[in-house]
């Protein structure tokens, strides 16, 4: 998922996170644990606690900003502003999976919900650049299939500025999550919550993809028995030096704008998201 902020700074003065209360079948979990940041020159000085904000959530995703801005949601993940200050929107309802404008209220529709008249299995995450072209991705991973035809697999995609048919880029990458472009809209990050690696992608002038490379490994990648690897990679942001923070598995991972991994804050619980907020952008 995405978190957008436009004006970041260099630095975090206070960490925060908000993490879901239940486990798997809404079974409570056990109470969350504090944790402190490691010292990351630049970033966070060591020692910095990671305050809790809210427990007792049923699933945390797509933040930018730390307060109440729609109840009852649908079940909506990735969120973006684009320049017209319209809300975009990853929602997955059960059996209608799409990807909307669901603020002002004066905007709100739909903007894609199929690709070739399939529809998406679950719309994950989104951004949106600057001349309005939207790149998202599906993970296909959590959606009733429909009883006609094969689903769609998990895949990335790019909806052209104006267009009502997207582009489908990819379908390789095993578990397409949050995604991110770089300030200059140069470079395209993707987080594959199955794979070992951060990917990049250099933006073309007319919004494809190219230079396909492992940005940065990813720390605390798991393997199965089966072989099967898993990062828990879910939602990204970037500051104003480039370096990206990843919610991983073993918390948010830092790495500046070369791929190399500065340092990790943990946090109580996995993390889903990433946003920056606060004074100056400076709490993450």
């Amino acid at each position: 998922m995405r978190s957008t902020a436009l004006t970041l700074t260099a630095a975090i003065c206070a960490v925060s996170v908000a993490i879901a209360g239940q486990g798997r079948g809404g079974v409570p979990t056990a109470p969350a644990v504090d944790t402190v940041a490691p010292d990351i020159p630049g970033v966070v000085a060591g020692g910095t606690k990671v305050q809790l904000l809210k427990d007792g959530l049923n699933g945390t995703e797509g933040p930018i900003t730390l307060s109440t801005f729609l109840e009852n949601t649908g079940g909506t993940t990735g969120l973006a502003f684009d320049r017209q200050g319209r809300l975009f929107a990853a929602v997955v309802p059960w059996g209608s999976t799409k990807f909307s404008i669901i603020y002002p209220e004066a905007a709100k529709k739909g903007v894609i919900d199929n690709y070739d008249g399939k529809p998406f299995g679950r719309p994950n995450d989104l951004a949106v650049a600057r001349d309005g072209g939207m790149y998202f991705s599906d993970s296909a991973n959590a959606q009733p299939r429909p009883p006609e035809g094969p689903p769609l697999p998990a895949a990335f995609y790019y909806l052209p500025p104006g267009a009502t048919k997207a582009i489908q880029l990819f379908t390789d990458v095993g578990f397409p999550n949050g995604v991110i472009l770089s300030r200059d809209e140069k470079v395209l990050y993707l987080n594959n919550s199955a794979g070992e690696y951060l990917l990049a992608f250099d933006v073309q002038a007319d919004g494809s993809l190219t230079n396909r490379r492992n940005f940065a490994k990813y720390e605390g990648v798991r393997t199965d028995a089966a072989g099967a690897v898993s990062s828990g990679a879910d939602g990204l942001t970037i500051d104003a030096e480039g370096r990206l923070y990843v919610a991983a598995s073993n918390g948010v991972q830092v790495f500046n704008s070369e791929g190399r991994h500065l340092g990790t804050i943990p946090t109580p619980r996995p993390p889903q998201n990433v946003a920056f907020a606060g004074r100056d952008k400076k709490t993450l």
